[in-house]
């Protein structure tokens, strides 16, 4: 019974490694798709796609956080960092539709460096 335990734990940690990877990669994607907004005219079309991409991704995060946390028992942190970090990403989709380019970049910015710091902290 431990051992089930055990393997779904780490099995959970896993995915929660692959969905702050997959996290960190779309908001990468997002800034490549933000140059070719201001350079092309699919740009915009890219962005879009990708910003409703990433929110997915962040909720994945939030998803495998609680299933990397529920089956062991363990810190429940994780979760309370993945559930920050979709209220981010809720507030860069309402800035990034109201156009406030003065709010919306620098925030995609540190969520970008919140994403790399916490799959960092997961390896």
């Amino acid at each position: 019974m431990a051992t089930q335990v055990t393997v779904t734990a780490q099995r959970g940690s896993t995915f929660l490694q692959i969905a702050i990877a997959l996290q960190t990669l779309t908001i990468f994607l997002q800034a490549v798709s933000a140059g070719l907004l201001l350079t092309s005219s699919y740009g915009e079309v890219l962005h879009s796609v990708g910003a409703r991409v990433m929110y997915g991704a962040s909720m994945l995060y939030l998803l495998a956080a609680v299933l990397a946390w529920k089956p062991g028992g363990g810190s429940s942190r994780p979760v309370w960092h993945a559930t920050g970090f979709l209220a981010l990403a809720s507030v860069q989709v309402v800035l990034g539709i109201a156009h406030v380019p003065s709010l919306h970049l620098p925030l995609g910015v540190l969520m970008f460096g919140l994403s790399v710091l916490a799959l960092a902290r997961r390896r």
